[in-house]
């Protein structure tokens, strides 16, 4: 069944597709954005759920702004036990840009700070945050995208909007530990939920969500 391209479902299903894209693809400097939805269907499986066929730009929002056109599949289960929604993708192309220098630089400044990165409120409440803590807002925002993919159902619509505080955690191999505690807007509901994220990042490795966990108001 054809649902209309601007419609709040397409755009929401589509919204979780670039969140599962964004946490395997980005990092501290690299980060993409949903264009338009171009066109979207709804399938009823019955005993199983509804998917979504979606076709959107995907645009990369930190280095030249280019974009591609994705095809992608989104399942919905409906029963008593949450399940991650199923993504499937696929990009006409590929973007010709990466973040491996920036990130590298941006990796040994932190493992050669005196002390642990720490600090709280990006951005305040003003909406501002500084320069050099970018990097490490964007990389909450390539986290939380595993969040809004295992959490989503078709009644939400999250995207993180603040992080409240950071800390970084000792470790004894390569890897870069944070210990985050974030706001997510759920559009849907318009509730502010807060959560815990356990992040591990090594620009070889890219970003793993070691542990999570929705906190309560």
């Amino acid at each position: 069944m054809e649902i209309p391209p601007s419609h709040y479902p397409a755009n929401r299903a589509a919204s979780v597709v670039l969140h599962y894209f964004v946490y395997q693809r980005g990092s501290p400097f690299r980060l993409f954005e949903m264009g338009r939805v171009n066109q979207a269907s709804l399938e009823d499986i019955p005993g199983t759920g509804h998917k979504y066929h979606l076709k959107f730009e995907v645009k990369e929002s930190i280095q030249n702004g280019s974009s591609l056109n994705c095809t992608a599949e989104i399942l919905y289960h409906h029963g008593e036990t949450p399940v991650a929604p199923e993504v499937h993708y696929a990009l006409e192309g590929e973007f010709e840009t990466h973040s491996k220098e920036a990130d590298s630089i941006l990796y040994n400044r932190i493992q050669h700070l005196s002390e642990p990165l720490e600090t709280k409120n990006i951005p305040d409440n003003d909406g501002n945050m500084t320069e050099e803590m970018k990097p490490i807002f964007n990389l909450a925002k390539v986290a939380s995208g595993y969040i809004v993919w295992q959490n989503s159902t078709e009644n939400t619509w999250y995207n993180m909007i603040q992080i409240q505080n950071v800390k970084q955690m000792k470790r004894n191999d390569d890897y870069l530990e944070f210990s985050y505690e974030v706001l997510f807007h759920d559009i849907a509901s318009q509730e502010i939920i807060p959560w815990h994220m356990q992040v591990l990042w090594h620009p070889q490795h890219g970003v793993k969500v070691a542990e999570n966990s929705r906190q309560s108001k």
